[in-house]
């Protein structure tokens, strides 16, 4: 076997094509998915101190990664097969993952991406090779973008689930003896703005049941995972196992808030940095408008029987963008050299709530509406309850904004800012859950 060697990266030669010229010969850049004759040469990447776990590289895995520290995306692309073409001309068709990294990082700098960037690849190639639970919320009523954010936000970070809530509640509303109603919580009557919340409250916590299976696999394997919906009650997912109260969940979020964050002004996006406490766990039982009730025991044996059923459906969604090609961790980075560091992670759970100015979300609620068929197949004619209600949801979800909790305008306007700044925002919500780990394990971290 040969040990690649790192190698420097000379400037382009008399003849050469350059990064502002027209592409190589022979190769071909003009989309994500373009091949090039590259790509039929395989180059091992061999893991451990003894070498002994190998991995083959591929570009496009590459150039996801790299997408994930913010590199643009055609740029990500051009660095990874410029990264394969380097190997291959060099005849190193076995190099370590520290010389293919030291090289990568070369090519990066030329590029004018330096240490900014490359400390953000060492960050979330730690991330995945330690297999730490990641859990983003997206959370918020109809019509504010939360699949788009979501989708938008899994392609960045190369996070290839998505699971919907709309999903969930559709198998758990359609299952035998379900305790779930064929017309939505928000389209319905109710006597206060209380029973309408109450009601929301129970309906969460049933898909949040639906949804046991696909967390719990997430906590165990170290899986990261978003979730958007309408279904979704941010106190529910923060309340763990172990009684942990929402304010100490709340608390690692509020620290990566006070790390700097470069944003402009106009993606009207709030961060509530207020560091007022939130009571314990049973306090906050009795107070929460959502709480279990011993008069929901009758539907509960009926939830079982269907939540037991979707514990063993793979609910979530790939979006890994890419054709029949699916990440696999020793293609990303080796991480089954390293699969052994499965470890209870402390998981790192970010809840983001998305809302919208009045004036934009009525007009695009009032067109959603008109062209919306509900179960009983009847167009809503009354749209002033109905957005009144969603109103009343909305509100109560951006009431956790005073606890700590994300609350993000969305604007069409502003939409790219906007997804620029949480994409920002949820790489430091990793890194402060990492160095939380390393700490709480007594690791020291990792130099940039």
């Amino acid at each position: 076997m040969k040990k690649g060697k790192g190698i420097a990266v000379s400037s382009p030669k008399s003849g050469e094509d350059t990064e502002k010229d027209s592409p190589l010969p022979t190769i071909r850049l003009s989309s994500r998915n373009a091949s090039s004759k590259y790509d039929f040469v395989k180059v091992k990447v061999w893991l451990g101190e003894n070498a002994d776990h190998y991995y083959v590289l591929s570009r496009f895995l590459l150039s996801r990664m790299l997408t994930v520290t913010k590199i643009p995306n055609h740029v990500a692309i051009k660095i990874a097969l410029e990264l394969k073409k380097l190997l291959i001309d060099n005849s190193l068709l076995d190099v370590s993952q520290s010389d293919l990294e030291a090289n990568l990082f070369k090519l990066m700098e030329r590029r004018g991406y330096g240490e900014e960037y490359i400390s953000r690849y060492k960050m979330m190639t730690r991330f995945h090779h330690q297999r730490v639970p990641f859990v983003v919320l997206v959370c918020g009523t109809a019509c504010v973008g939360k699949s788009t954010i979501a989708t938008q936000l899994a392609q960045r970070l190369n996070l290839p689930n998505v699971l919907q809530t709309d999903m969930v509640y559709e198998l758990l509303r359609t299952a035998t003896d379900a305790p779930l109603a064929s017309t939505p919580v928000w389209a319905r009557d109710f006597s206060s703005s209380e029973e309408l919340i109450t009601e929301f409250c129970r309906e969460c916590r049933i898909v949040r049941k639906g949804l046991a299976g696909d967390l719990k696999k997430a906590m165990k394997d170290g899986k990261p995972i978003i979730i958007e919906g309408i279904h979704l009650d941010p106190s529910i997912y923060l309340m763990d196992d172990e009684n942990k109260t929402l304010a100490n969940m709340l608390e690692k979020s509020k620290e990566a808030n006070h790390v700097s964050v470069t944003c402009d002004d106009s993606t009207a996006t709030e961060i509530e940095n207020n560091s007022s406490g939130v009571s314990g766990n049973d306090s906050k039982k009795s107070n929460c408008p959502g709480h279990v009730s011993s008069e929901e025991g009758s539907s509960a044996n009926q939830l079982n029987k269907v939540s037991d059923t979707l514990e063993s459906i793979n609910l979530s969604r790939n979006v890994s963008g890419s054709k029949g090609e699916t990440p696999k961790d020793t293609e990303t980075g080796g991480n089954s050299a390293v699969r052994e560091e499965k470890s209870g992670a402390e998981p790192i759970i970010v809840p983001l709530v998305l809302k919208m100015s009045e004036f934009d979300h009525k007009a695009l609620l009032e067109e959603w509406i008109s062209t919306r068929m509900f179960k009983d197949k009847c167009l809503v004619q009354d749209k002033d309850k109905l957005i009144a209600n969603l109103k009343i949801i909305q509100d109560y979800l951006c009431s956790f904004k005073s606890q700590g909790l994300t609350v993000v305008n969305i604007s069409p306007t502003t939409f790219p800012q906007t997804l620029d700044w949480l994409h920002s925002y949820l790489l430091q919500c990793i890194e402060q859950g990492i160095l939380s780990n390393s700490n709480e394990k007594g690791v020291q971290p990792a130099e940039n």
